[in-house]
């Protein structure tokens, strides 16, 4: 009997040991990484467009990439992240965490406060429509452009999230999708191209050559750009750990491999790098 109630007293302490806890190292690297991903969009995007484009519309472009931000952190908080991570069905998720309900202070989704956890996943919603605005960079208005990413964040971006992070149909077939491959880039370059389409041609093009208003910018906004992809990748491990180290590693080479190729064919092409 003794024996059996040691037992019984033990099993208590066992499963309160196999609730999860926060990892302060965790959270600690997820924190740094929500800002290196929000660099890649605010500067970084922003100069890389603005020094592509004509110098009448340098602001405006940059404006494109700020007013994307903060568009769509307001949409994420109140509707983007309950489609995308709440429970629903195979396709879609439902709206129990609309305007953040249920994530509380306390609140984890693995080792991390589930508030950084959404934050996270909301500079990954913030740069992936700021991605395809360049397809029609100096060819929209303004407001068009805001009316376009607001609805297309909850009409597809919330949904294709759903689908491979959100445990809808594509998680059920086994699809992986470490940081961002198929929820980020796949459905920025299918809107990018479709929407292109959609625009038609830029006017006075091939016979009069728009060239780029400021390389430097765009060198600037590139080099953000590689910096911030430590975060973008290296913190989709959701932790400080052996897949950060190694997916900051493989981005780095392979960054270093892309800018030494492309230097080759600017050296071939124009004759100097």
């Amino acid at each position: 009997m003794a024996t059996e109630a040691v037992v019984a007293e033990e099993a208590p302490a066992e499963e309160a040991a196999a609730e999860p806890v926060i990892d302060s190292g965790n959270t600690a690297w997820i924190i740094v990484a929500t800002a290196l991903v929000l660099l890649m969009t605010i500067p970084g995007l922003a100069l890389f467009y603005a020094g592509m484009v004509r110098r009448k519309n340098v602001l405006g472009t940059m404006m494109h990439s700020f007013a994307t931000v903060a568009l769509v952190s307001i949409l994420w908080v109140v509707a983007g992240y309950s489609l995308a991570f709440s429970g629903g069905n195979w396709f879609i998720g439902d709206l129990d965490k609309m305007f953040l309900s249920g994530v509380e202070v306390g609140t984890l989704s693995g080792t991390i406060p589930e508030s950084l956890f959404m934050l996270f996943q909301m500079t990954f919603a913030i740069i992936t429509p700021a991605l395809f605005i360049g397809a029609f960079v100096e060819r929209v208005r303004f407001m068009w452009l805001m009316a376009f990413s607001g609805l297309w964040l909850l009409v597809v971006y919330a949904p294709v999230t759903h689908w491979v992070w959100g445990g809808g149909w594509l998680a059920t077939l086994g699809a992986v999708d470490f940081a961002g491959g198929i929820v980020v880039h796949t459905t920025a370059g299918i809107t990018a191209r479709v929407t292109a389409i959609m625009v038609g041609r830029r006017t006075g093009l091939p016979q009069h050559l728009m060239l780029p208003h400021s390389p430097v910018l765009t060198l600037a906004g590139a080099g953000m750009l590689w910096v911030g992809w430590f975060g973008f990748n290296g913190g989709s491990a959701l932790g400080a750990n052996a897949g950060a180290g190694s997916a900051i590693l493989a981005t780095h080479m392979g960054a270093s491999a892309a800018a030494l190729v492309w230097i080759m064919l600017e050296r071939i092409k124009v004759g100097k790098p």
